[in-house]
């Protein structure tokens, strides 16, 4: 079971939501639905599943639903039908009480404003909530103490919120929203009002805590680049439909439509994608027990001037020169043992970014090598492979050297 289920959701605001939801259903606009019913669809129709542990971000331009969206997910706003799933439980249909509950503890939610209290210290604003519940002050202190300092605010507990930078308060709200240790974390353009490189640290700081905590994240933003660093799977949202569901590297690669393409169209790709969507098979590898002359037999046929060698476990020992498989052949030696060599010769994970493959794509006479965390050999990535990956080609064909 997935942690988070959003099943057929719908929010229409205004009147007439029956018409609406039938026109919709027949496949008329939004902007007819409005001018025949007076009524506007925010949210249309909208399902996905979210895992434990995921960062799901929602991405699209102003109006596009995507906050409706989230704000539905705790029924700060609620949904007109559909059904909202927490660990099996319908939020939707649930009791004042049991809303509270899954509020505190199960669902917080960080704002793009960060509605600190004025008048309260930072420890106060974070423990807030523990307040509220009636914990009892000692280990409201304790909590607010330990949630400050994982958000890297150790030191500034009894501030003010005007003592902060702008970067500092958003801490303090994200901190607000941990105190709880809820399972599900919500967050709406938290990151927008704050300058690039102050959103930036805080973007590295989620990827560093989300490492650590493990939360379910909903992270909702207009920016792209923000969703393809945060997001382990991004949901593109368009006049309040999903118009596609992927990883970064699939919105990139394969945009669902043209709205999707246009926006990924100035990406920077290198630091989205990885060496497993550029990688090719090799044309021929040989075995440690092979000798010189099969490996020149093999590099002959493919028409390769190096090898990779592997061991009968398909994991990489090095790389074999034809010149140098040549003069052992002259020399009547049956062992390529004297001539593998792992200098000059780079190998990355299948995970690796095209942008820190660069620099090895320049330096090296072979190919870049693709390994598993046992050295398997998955795959080869040529210098052209890398350039191609950059612009968004698929090059044809493979090869063992350029």
């Amino acid at each position: 079971m997935s942690h988070l289920e959003i099943k057929n959701l719908y929010k229409i605001f205004g009147h007439n939501a029956d018409d609406a939801l039938r026109m919709s259903e027949d496949g008329v606009s939004k902007a007819e639905i409005l001018k025949e019913t007076g009524a506007t669809i925010g949210v249309n129709n909208v399902s996905f599943n979210i895992e434990k542990g995921e960062t799901f971000v929602v991405m699209g331009l102003s109006g596009s639903g995507k906050s409706t969206l989230i704000r539905c997910l705790n029924r700060l706003i609620m949904p007109t039908y559909g059904e909202v799933i927490v660990d099996g439980d319908d939020v939707i249909s649930a009791d004042d009480e049991k809303l509270r509950m899954l509020r505190r503890k199960k669902m917080a939610m960080v704002f793009q404003n960060f509605g600190l209290f004025p008048h309260r210290t930072i420890r106060r604003n974070v423990d807030y909530g523990l307040e509220v519940q009636g914990v009892e002050e000692e280990k409201r202190i304790k909590k607010a103490y330990e949630v400050l300092e994982t958000v890297g605010l150790k030191g500034y507990e009894e501030q003010r919120p005007n003592e902060l930078s702008g970067g500092m308060q958003q801490r303090v709200g994200l901190a607000r929203a941990l105190v709880n240790d809820p399972d599900i974390l919500l967050m709406d353009e938290a990151f927008s009002a704050l300058d690039p490189l102050i959103r930036n640290d805080m973007q590295d700081q989620l990827i560093e805590l989300q490492e650590k905590m493990k939360k379910t994240i909903v992270f909702i933003t207009h920016d792209l680049d923000e969703a393809l660093k945060l997001g382990d799977r991004i949901a593109v949202m368009y006049d309040g439909t999903i118009v596609q569901i992927g990883t970064p590297e699939d919105i990139l690669t394969n945009p669902a439509n043209d709205y999707v393409k246009n926006f990924v169209e100035n990406v920077d790709r290198s630091r989205v994608i990885k060496a497993e969507s550029i990688m090719r098979k090799p044309r021929a590898v040989i075995d440690t027990k092979d000798g010189p002359k099969m490996a020149l037999r093999q590099m002959e046929k493919a028409q390769i001037s190096s090898i990779f060698v592997t061991d009968k476990h398909h994991k990489l020992k090095g790389v074999v020169d034809a010149e140098e498989a040549y003069a052992l052949v002259e020399k009547g030696e049956k062992s390529l043992k004297s001539i593998v060599k792992t200098e000059g010769l780079y190998e990355v994970s299948p995970d690796t970014l095209i942008t820190d493959m660069l620099p090895m794509a320049s330096k090296s006479k072979y190919p870049i090598a693709v390994v598993d965390e046992n050295r398997k050999l998955k795959g080869i990535i040529v210098r052209v492979s890398v350039i191609a990956g950059i612009h968004g080609k698929h090059m044809e064909g493979d090869a063992n050297d350029e």
